[in-house]
């Protein structure tokens, strides 16, 4: 066994920090959604511009998708900014 094999495989990442990143939020359309994602987004990135926020309604209204732009300085903030909106009671899904 050579010495190089002995050592754990780490993850590369295909970004180059910072980046505009894009996250899209798809939740129910309830009352308060935006303004928690909103509130999340600007934990993880202060500088986000929430004027910058796109929304679209689904087909029937039921939900609504955000996207938010960020500037991800760190592939730990967007893990950490996932994890968190994931974790929002009305976010359905975080791509």
């Amino acid at each position: 066994m050579q010495e190089d094999d002995a050592r754990p495989l780490e993850a590369e990442s295909v970004l180059a920090f910072p980046t505009a990143f894009p996250i899209k939020i798809i939740g129910r359309r309830e009352g308060g959604f935006t303004t928690a994602v909103i509130g999340i987004v600007l934990r993880h990135a202060p500088d986000f511009a929430p004027a910058s926020l796109e929304s679209r309604p689904s087909r029937k209204g039921k939900y609504i998708s955000l996207t938010a732009t960020v500037n991800a300085t760190s592939r730990e903030q967007l893990d950490a900014l996932y994890q968190e909106l994931c974790d929002h009671p009305t976010v359905v899904m975080v791509l």
